[in-house]
C-alpha cells in the first residue's frame, strides 16, 4: 500500500488512517455520492424494514453453511492439514492487488485445496481505485489464473472505512464495474459477490444495492460484526443478529441487482492479551472461553436465520483472533474443537426451529434420522438429564451428570426417543 495508507501484519488488516486533511479532501471530493448514499437510504431503508416479515426463509444446505477463513501464506502446510481436521469443505482466502507478485503462491495454495469450495475476497488499495485500467488488467489476471478453481469472487471489501481505500459507494460501484464488465465480455462463467459492507451501516448496503450502474451481484456480501456489542444475542439500536440478518436480506430480496444469496464473508471476536496482534482495543476483547462461546451461537443463531447461505469465520490462524495462536508454534484454541464440533453434528442437519424464551435459547433440527436440541441461557440454569438424553458439551465432551448446566456454552442433547409430552424443555 503507498502513503498515506499502511497494512498492520501483525492484525492483518489496514492501519489507522491519519492523515486527517487527506480524509476531508476525499470526502469533500466524493460528497455527489455522500449525498445518494444518504437519500437512498432514508427511501429503502424504511422500505425494507417493513418488508422484512414476507421475505421468505430459504433452505440452507448446511454442509456449505460452515466456511472458514484462512491465510495462504500464514502456515499454509499445517493449514490443510488443521482444514482437514475440522473437515470443512468451504474455505475463504484473502488476496491483496497491490502483491500481485505472490499470485503463484496463491494459485498454488488454492490447487492444493481443489476438492473445496473456496471464496476469494480480492483486497483494493488506492491505486487500484484510482486506476481502473490498472485494475482490469490485474483482474483479468486473476480470473484468468484461478476461475477454474474458486468458486466466487468477492470484489473488494470493507468498502465504508476510508482506511481500506474506498471514500464512496460511487468509488466502489465504478471499482465493482470492472470486474463485472470483464466478466460479461471473457469470463461468463465465473460468479462475483459484492457489496462489502462492515458491521451495522446498512445505509450503505442500500446505496450498493440500489443505483444506475450496469452490474449485478451473484450474491451479497456482508462483513456482519457484532464484536462491539459483546454476545451475538445483544442488541444495536434494538436490532439482535437475527433481526439484522432478516433486515438485510430483505433488502437482497428488493433489489434488482443480486441474486437472492447472502453470504457473511467475515467476523469474529477479538481476544483479550493478545495486543499488538488484535483488531481492536482491549476493550472489545473477549476470554478464549467466550470467543468459543459467542462463536458456535453467531453459527446457530445465523443458521437458525435460514436466511445465509454461508458464514466464513475469520480465521483459522490468527494470533489475535484466529481459532488457533501461532506464536509459539500452533495451539489449538477452545473454539478450534468448539467450530469442529459444531460442524460434524450440523454439517448434515436440517433445521427445524429456534425457541427462545426469557434469554433460553432451544435450537432444534433434524440430523441424520434424529432430533438434535442445542441449548444455552444468558442465565446460568439447570436442566434435568433424562434417560432419553444424548448429552455433548460444547467441544463434544459426552455429559452423564442428572442435572444438566446450562448456560454460555451450547450443550448438545440428541433425543435417543419420542419425547414424552409432559417433558416441556422450555
Amino acid at each position: 500500500m503507498k502513503a498515506p495508507f499502511r497494512w498492520d501484519n501483525n492484525s492483518d488488516q489496514p492501519a489507522q488512517l491519519k492523515d486527517r486533511a487527506y480524509k476531508k479532501m476525499m470526502r469533500k471530493k466524493e460528497s455527489a455520492s455522500l449525498f445518494k448514499t444518504v437519500f437512498t437510504a432514508l427511501v429503502m431503508l424504511p422500505l425494507s424494514l417493513v418488508s422484512m416479515p414476507f421475505v421468505k426463509r430459504k433452505e440452507i444446505n448446511s454442509n456449505e453453511f460452515f466456511s472458514m477463513g484462512v491465510d495462504f501464506e500464514r502456515e499454509s502446510e499445517q493449514s490443510i492439514a488443521l482444514l482437514e481436521e475440522l473437515g470443512v469443505g468451504s474455505i475463504r482466502l484473502r488476496f491483496k492487488l497491490w502483491e500481485m507478485e505472490k499470485l503463484e503462491a496463491l494459485k498454488s495454495f488454492v490447487v492444493k485445496n481443489s476438492d473445496k469450495k473456496i471464496l476469494l475476497t480480492i483486497l483494493q488499495d488506492r491505486e487500484h481505485i484510482e486506476d481502473l485500467e490498472l485494475l482490469e488488467k490485474n483482474l483479468s489476471t486473476l480470473f484468468a489464473s484461478l476461475h477454474q478453481n474458486v468458486t466466487l469472487f468477492e470484489i473488494g471489501s470493507t468498502i465504508n472505512r476510508a482506511k481500506w481505500g474506498f471514500f464512496s459507494v460511487d468509488e466502489y460501484s465504478r471499482f465493482y464495474q470492472v470486474a463485472y464488465d470483464l466478466k460479461v465480455s471473457h469470463y461468463p462463467d465465473i460468479a462475483l459477490i459484492g457489496s462489502g459492507v462492515i458491521d451495522f451501516e446498512y445505509h450503505f448496503t442500500a446505496h450498493t444495492l440500489f443505483n444506475f450502474y450496469n452490474y449485478r451481484y451473484d450474491g451479497v456480501a456482508a462483513l456482519l460484526y457484532v464484536d462491539r456489542r459483546g454476545a451475538p444475542e445483544n442488541t444495536q439500536l434494538g436490532f439482535s443478529l437475527v433481526d439484522k440478518i432478516a433486515w438485510l436480506s430483505s433488502m437482497v430480496w428488493l433489489s434488482p441487482k443480486t441474486e437472492q444469496k447472502l453470504y457473511i464473508t467475515e467476523t469474529n471476536w477479538p481476544l483479550s492479551n493478545t495486543a499488538p496482534y488484535a483488531p481492536t482495543s482491549e476493550y472489545e476483547c473477549i476470554s478464549e472461553a467466550e470467543y468459543a462461546d459467542f462463536m458456535v451461537r453467531y453459527y446457530l443463531l445465523t443458521f437458525a436465520s435460514q436466511q445465509v447461505d454461508s458464514v466464513a469465520w475469520h480465521q483459522l490462524i490468527a494470533p489475535g483472533y484466529g481459532l488457533v495462536d501461532n506464536r509459539e508454534g500452533l495451539h489449538k484454541r477452545p473454539a478450534f474443537y468448539a467450530y469442529k464440533f459444531l460442524f460434524k453434528n450440523l454439517k448434515s442437519a436440517q433445521f427445524l426451529r429456534l425457541d427462545i424464551k426469557r434469554g433460553y435459547y432451544i435450537l432444534q433440527c433434524w440430523v441424520e434420522e434424529q432430533l438434535l436440541q442445542i441449548h444455552w441461557s444468558l442465565k446460568p440454569t439447570t436442566l434435568q438429564n433424562e434417560d432419553f438424553f444424548e448429552c455433548y458439551s460444547r467441544d463434544g465432551e459426552r455429559l452423564e451428570m442428572e442435572v444438566l448446566e446450562i448456560g454460555s456454552a451450547p450443550t448438545y442433547i440428541f433425543i435417543t426417543k419420542e419425547v414424552p409430552k409432559k417433558v416441556n424443555c422450555l
